[in-house]
């Protein structure tokens, strides 16, 4: 009962106040005609005829509530005082001012007033309106401004629409206080936001946190690229202070930020953010209604595919991975349940070609995405035989089988490390990119290989281990501290992969994805230990063999091409047979080399080859 009163005493008031609002504005055109009139008589008021005055605005008054109440002014339609409700009643007036002009020269008002003060009444009732609503907006935002002393002082970065949302959404109400904006705009030097001063660029942040004593910077720019957010980041755990950020416009969906939406900095943050511009339609037509195989479903990348290729509704998604535990996980994410009891999770390493054999037999896919490898350098570097029979082999059982099932689309998912490779991994994953432009150019269907970095957060990438380092109080350790990598987040690297497959490329060619620019490691270790707040070592250890300084995304001889995607290019790899994969193979067996394909022994030169060590 007490609830539902509250509902009635809410929707009285709601009701009370539009009356009123509307008998302000009516009252506004009684101000307006007489002072107009006053004037237009030069102050004289015995000259005033007080009955003209008083019929000419009784009937504006009325006209007002009318095309008012129409317009939407009195059912509220937009916030109090605001712009768009200030044009609405410029709209209405100036309808007014109209038609009362016509009236007052017509037979029916007979110059009830002079027709100058009935055109100048119109502009003085709608500054009386106008002004009112500021000097309400005004107070209400006085009346609602949170305060406390337990509030923490905070710096905004940014005065564009984000810093505005951000100070509005603090001031009325949140544990933050918002006591300074900074812009690198230097012409917004003495804006005022909610009456909070944009006090200098990001140059003057120190000075700024000495001035005000605050504890937080929060990035309010939903546009900052990688770069500006990790130079932003820097500056604050300089100055001692906590970052937090306004989430990018794709994660707001054109929403309102709010005080909800502040977030601590992601690695993804630091990287920056980029608009993928997804072809949805085409992505559709090769995926929608058609049987899509995954391998090495159960991985990072492998989970992520799988997951964005089952909204676009494909006849059947089929998740090949060895690990059975990978493929509970990756169907409870999608189906919410994990019993384990469709004929589309298969377990299967793809070594094994007999087994593989009977599940292409089985399910017939018309699109393959082969994402199944070993990845980590280091242990490829000691057991490089393992290498070869995952990376190498087992992606030429794939392309066999793809071949002989008459696979429509096969994309194989490789690395940046196969460009100018210096490691196991890069020669192996290099090998299985040149199998696979052999096989596009020997059999129908488009065989392609998409080349890319790391991926933030990916099972036994480097960001969980610094965690898990400093979860155990350090050191944290860094191969050197200018190492640098390219990185990208999963989804993104996903959305882009299913896009290449989409592309009208050259059959056998490698798609490259666009990583930005590489990211130093030892930055975002620094990132870590400085959002953990913890006093942690940070331990430089060396390279370790096969390691470059640098990755890089193309070898020197290759010349990048435009792909029809702006964040992809393409580029031509010599194709190589199987047979000249076997002569290749450090690890291989003599008796196995089979030379019914022609063999260019030359090719050997080009591929530098990396023995067994």
């Amino acid at each position: 009962m007490f609830t539902g009163g509250q509902g009635l005493n809410a929707r009285a008031f709601g009701r009370l106040r539009f009356v009123m609002q509307a008998a302000f504005d009516a009252a506004a055109w009684f101000v307006g005609v007489f002072v107009a009139t006053y004037l237009r008589y030069e102050m004289d008021l015995a000259r005033v005829d007080l009955g003209g005055v008083l019929i000419v605005a009784s009937i504006a008054a009325l006209l007002q509530v009318g095309f008012g109440t129409l317009a939407g002014l009195y059912v509220h339609r937009w916030r109090y005082g605001t712009f768009e409700e200030v044009a609405a009643c410029l709209r209405v007036v100036t309808g007014i001012t109209l038609a009362l002009t016509l009236a007052n020269i017509s037979p029916l008002l007979d110059h009830s007033v002079p027709i100058s003060a009935s055109i100048i009444a119109g502009f003085l009732a709608l500054s009386v309106m106008s002004g009112g609503r500021l000097v309400w907006r005004l107070l209400l935002d006085r009346w609602t401004r949170s305060t406390g002393a337990d509030r923490e002082p905070v710096i905004i970065m940014g005065a564009g629409e984000g810093g505005l949302q951000t100070v509005t959404a603090m001031i009325k109400a949140g544990p933050y206080h918002p006591v300074a904006i900074l812009d690198d705009d230097r012409r917004l030097r003495n804006l005022r936001i909610k009456g909070v001063r944009v006090r200098g660029t990001r140059e003057s942040l120190d000075e700024v946190v000495e001035l005000t004593g605050a504890g937080t910077l929060v990035i309010a720019i939903p546009s900052a690229d990688g770069e500006t957010i990790r130079d932003l980041a820097a500056r604050a755990d300089r100055a001692g202070l906590k970052t937090l950020i306004l989430p990018s416009v794709d994660e707001l969906f054109g929403g309102t930020p709010g005080l909800a939406d502040i977030r601590p900095l992601t690695e993804a943050d630091l990287l920056g953010r980029r608009e993928l511009s997804l072809d949805t339609e085409s992505v559709a037509h090769y995926l929608t209604n058609k049987t899509v195989l995954v391998t090495g479903a159960g991985g990072s990348i492998g989970s992520e595919l799988c997951r964005q290729i089952h909204r676009y509704s494909p006849g059947s998604l089929v998740m090949l991975d060895r690990d059975e535990s990978a493929l509970q996980a990756v169907q409870i994410s999608i189906e919410g349940q994990g019993l384990l009891d469709s004929r589309d999770l298969v377990i299967c390493d793809i070594r094994d070609r007999k087994r593989l054999k009977e599940v292409f037999d089985e399910h017939r896919p018309d699109v393959v995405f082969h994402a199944a490898a070993l990845k980590h350098l280091p242990l490829l570097e000691m057991h490089g035989e393992e290498g070869w029979k995952t990376n190498v082999w087992g992606s030429q059982n794939l392309l066999e089988l793809a071949a002989k099932f008459s696979v429509n689309r096969f994309v194989n998912v490789s690395t940046d490390k196969a460009a100018d490779a210096t490691s196991v991994l890069g020669h192996t994953k290099r090998v299985a990119e040149q199998l696979t432009s052999f096989t596009g150019k020997h059999h129908d269907g488009t065989y392609l290989s998409v080349r890319f970095g790391n991926v933030l957060g990916s099972r036994g990438s480097v960001l969980p281990l610094f965690r898990k380092q400093i979860e155990r109080g350090g050191p944290v350790t860094v191969t050197h501290p200018d190492v640098t990598r390219f990185f990208m987040t999963i989804p993104e690297a996903c959305e882009l992969v299913i896009q290449a497959g989409t592309l009208d490329a050259q059959d056998g060619r490698v798609l490259v994805l666009d990583m930005g620019e590489p990211v130093k490691i030892a930055d975002l270790a620094h990132r870590l230990v400085a959002e953990s707040g913890e006093d942690i070592e940070i331990v430089y250890t060396g390279l370790r063999p096969g390691e470059k300084m640098d990755e890089v995304l193309f070898s020197p001889d290759e010349k990048p091409m435009v792909s029809g995607h702006p964040l992809i290019s393409s580029v031509n790899v010599p194709s190589m047979s199987p047979s000249e994969a076997r002569i290749a193979d450090p690890y291989r067996d003599e008796a196995d080399i089979d030379l019914r394909d022609p063999v260019d022994v030359s090719f050997l030169e080009s591929i530098n080859i990396q023995s067994a060590s």
